[in-house]
């Protein structure tokens, strides 16, 4: 059975994800930032009252995955949480300045985790030598990989999704980035088990009130009145879809 995860940013787009039938949630903050750590509040609340997986990405900062030593102090501690709070799994990854998986860091960061199973996300798709990295994360024994096959988007990269999904012994490969309900089968025809979206739309504030000239955001041009969600009619869809592949 194929899997679809959703990229969560709130509780409430998690309720939304499991409500329109998704089978597991990456759940993080920041989306215009590509995804960091969630707030504590978020996790708790999360766990109480989502009964689909939940993978937490552990991401300190945006940018590069090539992190300063307080930076992965951080993550270690973030991941000592995750774990304590009765996760099934997370996400992150770190790359060394070469663009290959920081091997020794990660070994910390699997033996830290234990029995939660860790997804590489796409600091794969910034990686030097994606067969090198690929058979590294394989050895650390990481679950998964969430991959646009080293292109902006998945369906681009589909060739080399459909190349390492053929390594023997590799991890689940996870196909992320622009998959949605137009191209999900693709990805589907071509053996993809498990297919990531944020499933995403940006939904208007609800205040009457706005102070119009003024932003908080560094960006003087960021809507401050516009917050990121997850459509649950384009969920339910892509599971429609999902389903109807697993039938024919």
């Amino acid at each position: 059975m194929a899997l679809l995860e959703i990229c969560c940013y709130s509780m409430e787009c998690a309720l939304t994800a499991q409500q329109n039938g998704a089978d597991r949630i990456e759940l993080c903050s920041a989306p215009k930032e590509g995804g960091l750590t969630p707030s504590l509040g978020v996790l708790r609340t999360v766990r109480q009252h989502i009964d689909i997986p939940v993978n937490p990405i552990i991401r300190p900062r945006g940018g590069d995955f090539c992190y300063t030593d307080g930076e992965f102090a951080a993550m270690l501690d973030d991941i000592a949480m995750v774990r304590e709070l009765g996760f099934s799994g997370l996400v992150t990854g770190l790359l060394d300045v070469d663009g290959n998986v920081d091997m020794l860091r990660m070994e910390k960061i699997m033996a830290i985790a234990g029995p939660l199973k860790v997804t590489f996300h796409r600091a794969f798709d910034m990686c030097a030598n994606p067969l090198n990295a690929l058979k590294n994360l394989s050895e650390l024994g990481v679950a998964r990989v969430l991959t646009s096959g080293q292109k902006s988007d998945a369906q681009q990269g589909l060739t080399k999704i459909m190349e390492l999904i053929a390594q023997p012994g590799a991890p689940i490969i996870m196909a992320g980035a622009g998959v949605r309900a137009a191209n999900v089968s693709q990805f589907l025809d071509a053996g993809v088990q498990e297919v990531h979206s944020s499933a995403g739309v940006w939904m208007a504030s609800p205040m009457r009130y706005r102070n119009a000239g003024l932003s908080m955001s560094s960006d003087a041009q960021a809507d401050e009145y516009s917050r990121y969600a997850v459509d649950g009619a384009a969920v339910a869809e892509m599971k429609a879809i999902i389903a109807l592949h697993q039938a024919s």
